[in-house]
């Protein structure tokens, strides 16, 4: 089994786990805010914003000097004692660094071409970046290697750190991912018309569209038994369409399968499913209908994307360090918010919380589905 020995993220919801933990227990993110200067044309759009002022980047890491690497080090500072003591134990060349994006320093790239100032390097756009970033910085030289899949990139990450400690490739295994605002896929998801005007409102009836965020999380995976655990995990693609899901699903619930078989559980054994619940009217319905297909209405469920915005490549992360703290600190589970727009009562039931609740079972599976039909489950739980 690989267990999880630290964990620490950022997003609009707040800097630190304790921050986290309270706004996620009142329901309420305090960089989720309509924002101005993101969309072509000059309108408005809601956006989850980490707030407050980041860690530099050091000046002899100059070219890797991008929010999205802040980010890292801001989540990267929560849990630097449990990094510092493994790399002890282990040496640094044991220690793989695994991370997911989808920006990058793509929103340095942008503002470089507005404006040309002399301290961007085009290396700060490209993919693979953070990882680079976090093993020079860490003087790591174990394996280290970036994912981008979309919004399934850190949840693959995570997948991919526990393959190389299970093959012998690695003893810790430092997994995670970052994403930044940048003004590209907000404009993007607007031209498709999956940009909601308003604060997203997963599985209501008047949903148009995801909210992004930006935000990171990082957690060290170990096979030194821990509290908490990676219990199973599951992938899959479609292989159907670039940005629509299969039509039936079939994806998804091969991910959700893979990820219960693999944990040696049963779907009546899961305590709560973080849905990817993006708040587009294809996705909730699509994965409304898988988790009505494989928990019926029995399993607690709900989407924490109107609290952090769809952190794109760092949404799997994220959402897995959310289950983390609601296992290791026993919080309350988080209600879908239908304050603003009613439930869609065209959605096949799939335990869609509409009040705080205690967890049950000690069990959370956690989704994340992404263009290209690149599907993932983690499952998490106390052991």
């Amino acid at each position: 089994m690989i267990y999880i020995s630290a964990f620490g993220m950022l997003s609009a919801l707040g800097n630190d786990l304790a921050t986290i933990a309270r706004n996620l227990v009142r329901g309420v993110a305090p960089g989720m805010q309509p924002r101005d200067g993101w969309l072509s044309g000059g309108r408005r759009c809601w956006l989850g914003a980490v707030e407050g002022k980041l860690p530099p980047v050091p000046s002899h890491l100059a070219t890797h000097n991008t929010r999205n690497n802040q980010l890292l080090l801001a989540a990267l500072a929560q849990i630097r004692p449990a990094l510092e003591a493994a790399v002890a134990n282990y040496g640094a060349g044991r220690v793989a660094i695994v991370l997911g994006t989808s920006t990058s320093g793509v929103d340095e790239g942008d503002r470089h071409r507005r404006a040309p100032y002399s301290g961007y390097h085009y290396q700060m756009q490209e993919l693979g970046d953070p990882s680079r970033f976090l093993a020079n910085y860490l003087q790591l030289n174990g394996p280290a290697y970036t994912i981008s899949t979309a919004c399934s990139s850190s949840a693959r990450a995570i997948i991919s750190g526990q393959r190389l400690i299970a093959a012998g490739l690695a003893d810790v295994a430092l997994v995670g991912g970052a994403d930044s605002l940048s003004r590209m896929p907000v404009n993007g998801f607007d031209s498709l018309a999956s940009l909601s005007g308003q604060r997203c409102a997963p599985f209501s009836r008047d949903r148009d569209g995801i909210s992004i965020g930006e935000g990171a999380a990082l957690m060290l995976l170990t096979r030194e038994p821990q509290p908490l655990a990676l219990l199973g995990v599951g992938e899959s693609s479609d292989a159907w369409h670039m940005s629509a899901p299969h039509p039936e699903g079939e994806g998804a619930q091969r991910a959700m399968e893979m990820a219960l078989s693999s944990a040696g559980l049963t779907a009546q054994e899961v305590g709560y499913i973080n849905l990817h619940g993006t708040a587009t009217p294809l996705n909730d319905q699509i994965e409304s209908k898988v988790v009505h297909r494989l928990f019926g209405d029995r399993v607690p469920a709900s989407s924490t994307k109107h609290l952090t915005g769809h952190t794109l490549g760092a949404a799997g992360v994220i959402e897995a360090a959310i289950a983390a703290l609601i296992l290791r600190d026993g919080l309350p589970l988080p209600p879908q918010d239908f304050s603003t727009a009613a439930q869609d009562s065209n959605l096949p039931a799939c335990g869609l919380l509409l009040a705080p609740q205690p967890l049950q079972k000690p069990v959370i599976a956690s989704n994340s589905f992404a263009f290209g039909g690149n599907n993932s489950c983690l499952i998490l739980g106390r052991t």
